[in-house]
């Protein structure tokens, strides 16, 4: 017999084939904390056509297109519903941006935009699959757990 983990949503957004244990970093990205008004649904590690991946449903809300710049960022392969009356009224992949500023932090300590100066973390997306970041200031380039570094 099936069952049905997580119910469906009236209208709202549905991100899947998030990689396994970054749902709640997809949260951190959203400003979704404990507290919060919106209704989320999270389930991590389901097992899929493809492999093991989270799932986030957000009840009545849609996403800007910066918060799917950045969700591309942890998610390359990440697919967005959209959801309306029950239904997808819209679905499509992330891409990853070619340029993000003020929102990775560089991985190396000696960068000028770790210090105390007024200076915003810029990096170049030097490759989207899968990403790879360098910062603007010092070249240093984050290719792996770019979770980690998330303002």
């Amino acid at each position: 017999m099936k069952e049905l983990k997580v119910k469906r949503i009236e209208s709202g957004t549905v991100i899947d084939h998030i990689p396994p244990g970054q749902a709640p970093n997809v949260l951190k990205i959203l400003g979704i904390r404990g507290g919060s008004k919106e209704v989320v649904s999270m389930v991590m590690n389901v097992v899929g056509k493809t492999g093991k991946k989270d799932i986030v449903k957000i009840e009545n809300r849609e996403l800007a297109e910066d918060e799917l710049d950045q969700i591309a960022l942890i998610a390359p392969n990440a697919t967005i519903n959209i959801i309306r009356d029950y239904e997808v009224v819209e679905k499509y992949k992330v891409t990853p941006p070619d340029f993000v500023e003020g929102v990775v932090k560089c991985s190396n300590p000696n960068c000028i935009s770790n210090t105390n100066e007024p200076i915003v973390p810029k990096f170049l997306v030097e490759r989207k699959k899968p990403v790879v970041l360098r910062c603007m200031y010092c070249e240093r380039k984050i290719t792996e757990d770019i979770a980690k570094y998330l303002m």
